[in-house]
């Protein structure tokens, strides 16, 4: 699975985007529609077409892949919650996977997706991958819909499946037995509980039967052929490991280079059960613990400040590939952070630490613009807005432009090691470091100040700020007397070794060796790349952290050929120790891009 960390990803709740066609927006029960925009849980009339207009906009950003909520057709009906009617325009009630909402699209005949290789969900594919762009869906395997109001007979339907028009299931009439009839969790310390009964009254699928894992299974491979190269997955917590392990084999198999990624709510570093399903999931996660430490520290100003941060990067090496993580600032299930108590300089500040560390950064539609309503605190549904300017001069807009061209072209950013060069409650200065090239991010919450940073990785020389016209001088490794101003962020950038274009590259990584200051780990093998078995020739690995090396090679005379190989760990002293196992072998393909990750043995 190859992760998109060249790319910065631009979340879109696909119904308060850009309204393409006012024509669309009733569906069936206009009753669901209120084109005021006042009432916050009805549809407001974004649509997909709306989406594709908006593409070289989302280009000019500087977004590399575009991730879009649910399209499956959704449940018709108005829940009753709270004694106000709430429809479905999020996109996680699905009635029909196979067809698409009727508040999408333009031409009815559309909905049927499968049935056309030309309908807008293809177009808009086309025109992503155009513009050199990557398309996510949000997909949803746990659950379909919750009880919907009664209708004009009376009549109240739940969890109504449909399969491309033809009733499957229902709650009510489970035929199949697709349904968990456990009624709500009440418990939420419990496993059992969590994965097998219903939460806010979603009608809870059994992942157990195989006609329903088939049948999930089929239709998502469906999504896949439509052009996807990511999945963001739904709920991952309320369904258990081997059926995720299970899925996203059966996804990679039919797409390998595909990017999956899971929400566990509330997970990252600081919930074990999350760290344990990222290592063993196959899919990387939403990293919620880096969004609750950078909220803490700069939207709540607590105690500690940029100590928080750094205890979350801390913790990197409990992942088996922190690389995997998708980091953010806020989504459609939280306040966003101007709620939360940020200025728009400390949000600034935010998107420049997500855009220059580690992981996938992900980016709330709308934030480039200042997004923000704070009603009953900024909580669901107030944080989904209907998107209203489009202005490219705004300071988070060229923040992000800025910084995803950085982080597009420099494999530190990508792929490299976080070092920690100054920390204070205020100030957080790192670099990340791959081979030959460095990024030094420095950021500062504080008043105005003065500092100096030793053991810059940069070769003696100016090196011009990408976010502002300043520039600095590093000589031998030192930048002294750096003047930052109140709330405001510096990004400095070093391009050493250059990826090359096309060909075939593999990616190692090692897990499952502490290794001591001055050890160094190397990959050895049978190919002249990987130093045909001499320890002098093979190829060295990066340090990222305690639990991780890794490190990407051009593969060139080996391409599409098998080769054998191991690890070894090189000492300070000069002696070796290698792998306790026969070599491991890979029949290479003769392109592409590649990853091999092992534990070591």
């Amino acid at each position: 699975m190859k992760a998109f960390n060249d790319s910065v990803i631009y979340f879109i709740v696909v119904d308060r985007f850009f309204n393409s066609d006012p024509a669309n927006d009733n569906g069936h029960n206009p009753e669901s529609t209120d084109a005021s925009h006042k009432d916050w849980f009805k549809y407001w009339g974004g649509d997909l077409d709306g989406v594709l207009a908006k593409l070289d906009y989302l280009k000019e950003l500087g977004a590399g892949a575009v991730w879009l909520t649910p399209l499956f057709e959704q449940a018709r009906g108005l829940v009753d919650a709270e004694g106000r009617g709430i429809a479905a325009y999020h996109g996680y009630w699905a009635r029909d996977f196979k067809r698409l909402d009727e508040h999408l699209i333009s031409d009815p005949a559309e909905a049927r997706v499968f049935a056309s290789d030309n309908t807008i969900v293809d177009r808009l594919s086309k025109a992503i991958h155009a513009r050199e762009m990557k398309l996510i869906f949000d997909i949803v395997c746990n659950h379909s819909s919750p009880a919907h109001c009664p209708d004009e007979a009376g009549k109240v339907s739940k969890g109504e499946l449909y399969d491309d028009g033809k009733l499957l299931t229902s709650y009510d009439n489970d035929t199949l037995g697709w349904y968990h009839r456990n009624g709500n969790v009440t418990d939420w310390n419990s496993v059992s509980q969590v994965e097998t009964r219903e939460f806010c009254g979603l009608a809870d699928f059994d992942e157990h039967q195989i006609g329903y894992r088939t049948y999930i299974k089929d239709v998502m491979k469906l999504w896949l052929d439509k052009g996807a190269d990511g999945l963001r997955v739904d709920t991952v917590k309320h369904m258990p490991l081997w059926f995720w392990q299970e899925f996203v084999s059966d996804m990679l198999t039919h797409k390998p280079d595909l990017f999956v990624f899971g929400e566990w709510f509330q997970g990252g570093c600081n919930d074990p059960a999350s760290v344990h399903f990222n290592n063993k999931s196959g899919m990387g996660m939403l990293d919620f613990s880096l969004q609750r430490g950078l909220e803490d520290c700069l939207a709540r100003n607590l105690y500690r400040g940029f100590f928080m941060v750094d205890d979350v990067f801390k913790k990197d090496c409990l992942f088996d590939d922190c690389h995997r993580l998708v980091t953010f600032i806020d989504n459609h299930d939280m306040p966003r952070f101007l709620s939360a108590g940020a200025t728009p300089r400390r949000m600034e500040l935010a998107l420049a630490l997500i855009l220059t560390c580690r992981g996938t950064p992900c980016i709330y539609y709308g934030t480039e613009q200042y997004l923000n309503n704070s009603t009953a605190g900024g909580n669901d549904p107030y944080n989904r807005p209907m998107m209203a300017d489009w202005d490219t001069a705004t300071p988070a807009f060229r923040l992000i432009k800025a910084l995803s061209g950085v982080r597009k072209e420099n494999r530190a950013v990508q792929r490299g090691s976080q070092r920690v060069k100054y920390l204070s409650e205020d100030l957080y200065a790192f670099t990340r470091v791959y081979r030959s090239s460095a990024c030094l991010t420095v950021l500062n919450k504080g008043p105005k100040t003065t500092v100096t940073l030793n053991d810059i990785e940069f070769p003696d020389g100016v090196y011009k700020d990408a976010l502002s016209d300043r520039a600095i001088r590093v000589c031998g490794g030192m930048i002294e007397n750096l003047r930052l101003d109140a709330d405001a962020a510096m990004v400095f950038s070093y391009l050493g070794e250059v990826k090359r274009h096309g060909g075939l590259t593999v990616s190692f990584m090692l897990n499952g060796l502490e290794t001591a200051y001055g050890t160094s780990l190397k990959v050895i093998g049978n190919c002249p790349e990987l130093g045909s078995w001499d320890v002098e020739k093979a190829f060295p690995l990066e340090y990222v952290n305690q639990n991780l090396w890794m490190g990407d090679i051009d593969i060139v005379e080996s391409a599409g050929r098998k080769i054998t190989y191991k690890f070894i760990a090189v000492n300070s002293d000069g002696s070796t120790q290698y792998e306790d196992c026969i070599a491991h072998a890979r029949l290479l393909p003769a392109e592409g891009y590649v990853i091999n990750r092992h534990k070591w043995s």
